[in-house]
């Protein structure tokens, strides 16, 4: 999809990717190249870069390995620590992470500042895509910072709507939201997503911006509904998942409440934060739902402490990643409830299946150690747990109650 109109400067490559070797950019990079695009992939990180460009995923998602070989052994699909890369191609799209500080507040600047590292490469009449979730206005701050710029380019905001793990999945199968102030951009963007899905829903920069944010922030609030149902549930010694599988039961209204656990990762409490931000602080049900998610380590490691005598005991934390069957621990609340037990318990062993560090210990001998264990990633090496120990599982991935 190398431009031709007439005028249109001479791309080596049809796309390259801003943050290209992280758990967004990747997949979305080996997607287009299983397409037929030419991908350049730009990233800070030397070693992910390395093993790119070696054909090795730097961290798991199901269904990329073989397109990635395959797309590095045909040279459609290249990473590179050297910013120019940026210039190479048609298209420019960014999908950096876009923090909150240690205020909740958001980074404003982010997406703006890893297209100014990069500016003296842009060249005039790509299409810039943004796909990092931003605050709302970011998309305007960054069309300004690049008219500063002298840069005749095109500007639209498509966030990404992947659920980590099903990337190879469902970015041919989701819908791609398009935000742009012109017709032009908007064209552009709608064909380039083309490549990959036929259902397109355009919108203004802003509304796109707040779509991405209300999705996250949706999930996040339904989690703490469900959290606190649990903990009601589990205050009068009744199990709540036994109540959630009675309500869903061939009822369709309640179809969508989700069970008890951890709602973290990179991107929920964020954006919830983000939208808090954009609304002047004035999110009564964000903030609630911050308080319950990010409150339930606490709450867990008081009911345990009624039940048990945790500084004599060994207690086994199983699983760090923010969710089941991820290789991610980013913003996992399985670290927060170590820290917890840390100074409550006798002694804190932490394991999981899919994440290397030094601190944790082989499953079996958590097992062989531990007084008391809790699940605090449902993976499925969980299920069947061979332990007479008790078992702390709000999940209910055991199938033996999620009272506490």
């Amino acid at each position: 999809m190398v431009a031709e109109q007439a005028g249109a400067p001479a791309f080596a490559a049809d796309v390259a990717i801003i943050g290209g070797c992280g758990r967004v950019g990747l997949p979305f990079g080996v997607a287009l190249a299983s397409r037929g695009l030419s991908v350049r992939l730009y990233d800070l990180n030397a070693v992910s870069v390395a093993a790119v460009n070696a054909g090795r995923m730097p961290f798991a998602e199901e269904g990329a390995d073989e397109p990635l070989r395959v797309a590095v052994a045909d040279g459609s699909l290249v990473a590179s620590t050297d910013p120019a890369v940026v210039g190479t191609a048609e298209v420019l799209v960014v999908v950096v992470g876009t923090p909150v500080d240690e205020h909740l507040n958001p980074d404003l600047a982010a997406v703006p500042a890893a297209l100014e590292r990069c500016g003296d490469h842009l060249v005039d009449g790509q299409l810039v895509i943004l796909r990092s979730t931003v605050h709302p206005t970011v998309t305007a701050l960054t069309e300004r910072m690049l008219s500063r710029r002298g840069r005749v380019v095109d500007v639209a905001f498509c966030p990404e709507r992947i659920a980590e793990g099903r990337a190879m999945t469902e970015l041919f199968d989701l819908p791609q939201i398009v935000g742009a102030r012109t017709e032009r951009a908007a064209e552009r963007a709608e064909k380039f997503f083309r490549a990959l899905t036929d259902e397109i829903i355009r919108l203004e920069p802003e509304e796109a911006e707040l779509a991405k944010l209300f999705t996250n922030t949706w999930r996040y609030i339904k989690f703490a509904t469900a959290n606190q149902f649990w903990m009601m549930s589990n205050d009068y010694g009744l199990d709540f998942e036994r109540i959630r599988r009675a309500i869903r039961q061939d009822y369709p209204r309640a179809a969508d409440m989700p069970g008890a656990g951890f709602a973290a990762g990179p991107c929920l409490l964020k954006d919830t934060m983000q939208l808090a931000a954009f609304n002047q602080n004035k999110f009564v049900l964000g903030h609630s739902a911050m308080l319950i998610n990010e409150g339930l380590p606490l709450y867990i490691v008081s009911r345990l402490e009624e039940r048990f005598d945790l500084p004599s005991m060994t207690v086994g934390v199983l699983g760090m990643a923010f969710k089941a069957g991820s290789d991610d621990p980013r913003e996992s609340l399985s670290y927060k409830l170590r820290k917890i037990l840390l100074l409550k318990a006798g002694q804190t062993l932490c394991s999981d299946p899919y994440i290397e560090d030094e601190r944790f210990t082989p499953l079996d001998e958590v097992l062989a150690r531990a007084d008391l264990l809790v699940i605090a990633a449902p993976h499925p090496q969980y299920r069947d747990l061979a332990t007479d120990r008790p078992v702390a599982d709000i999940w209910g991935i055991t199938g033996k109650g999620t009272r506490i």
